[in-house]
């Protein structure tokens, strides 16, 4: 068995030797025609890339010739589009310089046109100067002799000649502004008439007249026992607490309260009706009572101004001017209410205002607040449109209402529209039929002032005071007035008048000049 093995295994050996040989014989036959075909191989692809340069080459240089043809092509191009400006400029210099020689030829002939007119003017002159030294030596010959004709001098003939111009200028500007003052009111009158009557006619206000003094009824006459008190104690109190004088005199079931202080005496009245529906008389009660009313009384002076701002229709109204508005309910002015005045100015501001197309809002507001300065304690000083333009400025009103507050009475001159406005219907509810009242003894010094102011002007006659100062009759003597002048001296007494007098509403002041002629039959 083991040499069965063995042969087995030798023979193995001998055919893998034999197999090996074999393969290796195989392997190198193969490389070697490898290796001649990669060799054929290569030669090919030499020749070939050889073949292949030289066509690159060739077609390299055709394509470089080309672009060489084109670029000369283009820069011939160039060259010739150049070469046509430069001779299109030559041709316009060749133009401009033509043009300038044909220039600088007409400057040379109007240098010596020049030249010539030059000599010309200067032989003008000297013939004018000449002229002007005869005729300045007749004019020193002619005024010698209207001297010695006439007996004055140049100076005196010179002032003789400007008083007769001064007088003519002043006759054409008397006649200029009588013609300038007819064709405004013309052409003004007749809108400012709508915008008035609507105004008035729209606000239709009540006015009641108030005077110093406060009635309180009783329901008996013995009450006034108990008011006047034990040796007049109670009486005494009640003045002393009120600063307002109680007047108990034979008037069945009344009592009289008097004073100047319209808040007072309704503090007053106030207090002694609670007093005598209370029946407790005495003087610790009397200050309780007094005490209270006052407070009541400033609550209702708020309560007031802010119901009549309401009724306005004006908002955001600093505290303090509200409470101011409803003091001016207490306050009166030539017996009109001013509280109810200052309400109708606003109205009639507003709608005034809405006609002529400014703010509404602003002349209410300042219609409302322009007697404000009327309601401030005795304490604050100057008037009470320069106190009310104080109070609205410092409370926060914008500078058209501080204007208008201020500048109601001129006083200084207003800045703006607004204020005349304010002026306006503060005349128009001051002038009401009844709407304020004055003394007797103040009615007549105020015609007499009027009728002084109108006597001091030249050429007057004789002045009259007529509709209860609300208007003036000025007769002038026809030598010294003519027409013209009599318009400017109509004019010059009205403005003596507004700066002179203080009134309310407007005066009408009429100039009436007459020529009579008398002659007599025998």
């Amino acid at each position: 068995m083991d040499y069965a093995v063995m042969f087995y295994v030798i023979v193995g050996v001998l055919v893998a030797i034999a197999v090996f040989f074999t393969g290796w014989n195989t392997y190198k036959r193969v490389s070697e025609s490898k290796v001649v075909s990669a060799e054929r191989l290569a030669e090919k692809i030499v020749r070939e890339a050889q073949k292949e340069a030289e066509t690159r080459k060739k077609s390299a240089l055709l394509e470089a010739k080309d672009e060489w043809y084109k670029a000369k092509a283009k820069f011939e191009q160039e060259t010739q589009s150049t070469r046509q400006q430069l001779q299109a400029l030559e041709r316009r210099l060749a133009d401009k310089d033509g043009s300038l020689n044909r220039r600088a030829d007409l400057l040379e002939r109007k240098e010596r046109d020049v030249r010539r007119t030059e000599r010309h003017v200067q032989t003008k002159e000297k013939a004018v100067e000449e002229r002007n030294r005869e005729l300045g030596e007749l004019i020193r010959e002619e005024n010698s002799k209207l001297e010695r004709i006439a007996g004055l001098s140049a100076e005196e003939a010179k002032q003789l000649l400007m008083s007769n111009l001064e007088s003519e200028a002043r006759h054409e500007a008397a006649r200029l502004l009588n013609e300038i003052r007819e064709t405004a009111l013309r052409d003004a009158e007749k809108e400012v008439r709508k915008i008035l009557t609507l105004a008035i006619q729209r606000c239709a206000a009540e006015h009641v007249v108030e005077s110093t003094v406060s009635v309180v009824s009783l329901p008996s006459d013995e009450m006034k026992g108990r008011i006047i008190g034990r040796e007049g104690r109670n009486i005494r109190a009640f003045e002393t607490s009120t600063g307002i004088d109680v007047i108990i005199d034979y008037t069945p079931e009344a009592v009289i309260l008097s004073g100047f202080d319209p808040i007072r005496r309704e503090v007053a009245r106030m207090s002694l009706e609670k007093l005598i529906s209370d029946g407790r008389i005495h003087p610790g009660r009397i200050e309780e009572v007094v005490s209270k009313t006052q407070r009541e009384m400033e609550e209702q002076i708020r309560e007031t101004g802010e119901q009549t701002c309401l009724e306005v229709g004006i908002h955001g109204l600093h505290p303090e001017l509200v409470k101011l508005l409803g003091r001016l309910r207490y306050r009166t002015s030539y017996g009109q209410n001013v509280l109810e005045h200052s309400k109708e100015v606003a109205f009639l501001a507003g709608m005034m205002a809405s006609e002529l197309g400014l703010d509404v809002a602003i002349a209410k507001r300042s219609g409302l607040l322009h007697d404000i300065g009327k309601a401030a304690d005795h304490e604050a000083e100057g008037t009470h449109a320069q106190i009310g333009r104080e109070l609205s400025g410092k409370y926060g009103e914008v500078p058209t209402v501080v204007d208008a507050v201020g500048g109601h009475h001129d006083d200084p001159q207003p800045d703006s529209l607004m204020a005349v406005l304010i002026q306006a219907a503060d005349a128009v509810s001051g002038a009401r039929p009844g709407a304020r009242r004055e003394t007797l003894e103040t009615y007549v010094k105020r015609l007499e002032k009027l009728e002084r102011i109108a006597d001091s002007f030249p050429g007057v006659g004789k002045a009259y005071a007529i509709q209860a100062g609300r208007e003036i009759r000025i007769m002038v003597e026809h030598k010294e007035v003519d027409d013209a002048k009599a318009a400017a001296l109509a004019s010059d007494i009205a403005a003596k008048v507004e700066r002179e007098l203080e009134y309310p509403g407007q005066i009408k002041i009429v100039v009436i000049r007459e020529t009579r002629a008398v002659d007599y039959a025998k």
